[in-house]
């Protein structure tokens, strides 16, 4: 929800998207060579754009009249709908400069999480369970299991949780995202 991963890592899946939005690096939506222009611009010159964005994105755009923090039932904050606030604004960017477009809006949510596992998973999982046996047989309490250097490892819980895993705007991962998208740096806020 707050890291960028899968977005990134459909963007390069993918080989087709031309924007790509994750909570890291937060993004301009309007103003001089900011999103909109920058898509109006794309859509003048190819007629087409495809746009990924993670839920966890654009949170500080979204107008909210409640000054309340709302959580879910495990206490975790409950974000606003970046998909839908995205589409809106683009709806109603194109609608004042007079371009027609044709906007389609697909918020995949939990189909992404539902989709049957594959081989390589199955065995991975039953690979996982059987070591978390193995370590509770052996007294190993608080830890998980994890893959490493082709080893599996226990894990202390308490370093597995001691902070969340981010994208660096500055790595590799998302330097290729901005290579595959050719999306410019204009669009995002000052690194």
């Amino acid at each position: 929800r707050h890291s960028g991963f899968i977005a990134s890592y459909a963007a390069l899946a993918s080989g087709n998207l031309n924007f790509c939005f994750i909570p890291e690096r937060p993004f301009r939506l309007q103003g001089d060579a900011a999103f909109l222009e920058v898509l109006e611009a794309r859509l003048k010159k190819k007629h087409h754009a495809l746009i990924v964005v993670a839920e966890g994105a654009g949170q500080d755009l979204i107008k909210d009249d409640s000054s309340e923090i709302e959580r879910d039932p495990s206490g975790n904050l409950k974000l606003k709908d970046v998909g839908e606030f995205l589409k809106s604004s683009i709806e109603s960017y194109f609608r004042e400069t007079g371009m027609e477009v044709n906007l389609k809006y697909i918020n995949p949510s939990y189909t992404l999480r539902s989709i049957p596992a594959d081989a390589m998973d199955s065995a991975y999982c039953l690979f996982l369970a059987q070591n978390a046996v193995h370590a509770g047989m052996a007294g190993r309490t608080a830890v998980l299991i994890g893959f490493w250097n082709h080893h599996y490892i226990h894990v202390p819980i308490s370093m597995a949780v001691k902070e969340r895993k981010v994208v660096d705007t500055h790595g590799r991962l998302w330097k290729t995202v901005m290579e595959t998208t050719l999306q410019p740096y204009s669009i995002f806020e000052k690194a």
